[in-house]
């Protein structure tokens, strides 16, 4: 079991945890939701709970512009909820707006993982709206590295479990000095 540094029981924000598509965001954050004792909000279940279909069925039926309108509620919303460990999509960060209600209301940790690794964990899952090819997904994972940098923490999850990723996450938050 990890030991969970007394600063983090009183850290006052949720700690959102940023990164591309399938760079483990929602299994990462179940496990430290778990470890701190907070709830865990997967932004892209709260969004097809809400518009009661899965997400590549709003791209498809209702476009990206309207799933990234949602997001942004969804997000304002799970912001001002009790502090959590919120796992945003892929593309969630890319927006300024998002970006203030994320710094303004926690910390943001971007998981960061190899177009190989993504790619191989994609082409598993069939719920991707946005995967298409391996030059599309690099393109898309270029575009979006810019906006992933400005995150508060990086943390480097290339090859390792859950269990790790989340201690490395716990220590870079107590380091902070928060």
């Amino acid at each position: 079991m990890t030991e969970i540094p007394e600063v983090l029981e009183r850290l006052p924000g949720h700690i959102y945890l940023i990164g591309f598509m399938g760079s483990g965001k929602t299994c990462t954050g179940r496990g430290l939701a778990q470890i701190l004792g907070r709830p865990f909000v997967d932004l892209d279940e709260e969004i097809e709970r809400r518009a009661g279909m899965p997400v590549r069925d709003i791209f498809a039926r209702l476009g990206e512009l309207y799933f990234r309108r949602l997001e942004s509620e969804e997000l304002k919303r799970a912001a001002a909820a009790e502090r959590s460990v919120i796992a945003l999509g892929g593309g969630a960060f890319c927006s300024p707006e998002n970006r203030e209600v994320v710094r303004s209301t926690g910390t943001s940790v971007w998981l960061d993982v190899s177009i190989e690794t993504v790619i191989a964990r994609c082409q598993r899952e069939d719920s991707r709206p946005l995967f298409k090819g391996q030059r599309e997904m690099e393109d898309l994972l270029t575009s979006r590295r810019p906006a992933y940098a400005l995150a508060d923490i990086r943390i480097e999850a290339e090859g390792l479990t859950v269990e790790t990723v989340a201690e490395r996450i716990i220590a870079a938050l107590g380091g902070r000095g928060m």
